[in-house]
């Protein structure tokens, strides 16, 4: 799916025709590099009109056509498609679900909850599912389509102590979970946190990654 991307530079305006998804992993930093449709730069794509060599010259500062395309991407506006953000959106809806089903129960029997009627109590609920991290989000999701179906998510407890080397780092993956902190004598960080089951694995190769294994973790059972 093709799209323009455009930047105003030195008073004047340039776009491109590239790929949705191929200019949108490059402007996040997913791929290195990025191609424009014809390597022709515009100051009007829909009258077809070229832009001249002086004006990118006095623009951009080179005449090289894939460094002005990969500037246009990175400092410019890629013009994101209605279908593109529909797609975008159920694919969210979708992280949400999944996630619910692996790691959600009913809270009055302690059964699962399928597929559907989670998904029937996120469109019931009216719930605006953000852009963000799953996890970053869950608690405001799960607010609201308690409303609806009576719904908790399966946690265990574990004590996680971390070294004082490693605090700063580790802070960022523990803090969205942690009940208790205590910051010990040697510098070390001690804290009870409450870990959704359906990402525990996840949640202890993020905490061994930032501090290459050196962390100490124990559940506890209640």
């Amino acid at each position: 799916m093709n799209t323009t991307a455009r930047i105003k530079q030195a008073g004047k305006h340039f776009e491109i025709m590239v790929n949705l998804d191929e200019a949108l992993k490059f402007k996040k930093g997913e791929v290195s590099s990025v191609e424009a449709e014809g390597d022709k730069i515009f100051t009007d794509s829909k009258k077809g009109e070229v832009a001249s060599s002086s004006d990118l010259k006095k623009s951009f500062g080179t005449e090289n056509i894939q460094e002005i395309i990969e500037k246009i991407i990175k400092n410019g506006e890629v013009l994101v498609t209605q279908e593109h953000r529909t797609e975008e959106k159920e694919k969210r809806f979708k992280q949400v679900v999944d996630f619910l089903v692996s790691n959600a129960v009913d809270s009055q029997t302690g059964n699962p909850h399928t597929a559907e009627r989670i998904r029937n109590a996120l469109e019931q609920a009216h719930v605006d599912i953000k852009n963000l991290p799953i996890e970053n989000q869950i608690t405001d999701i799960l607010q609201e389509i308690s409303k609806i179906i009576p719904i908790k998510i399966e946690t265990k407890k574990i004590k996680i102590t971390i070294p004082a080397i490693h605090t700063g780092k580790a802070y960022g993956v523990i803090n969205q979970y942690k009940e208790e902190e205590n910051w010990l004598d040697d510098g070390s960080l001690q804290v009870m946190a409450n870990i959704p089951a359906g990402i525990i694995i996840d949640f202890f190769d993020k905490l061994n990654s930032v501090t290459h294994g050196s962390a100490l973790t124990e559940e506890i059972k209640e």
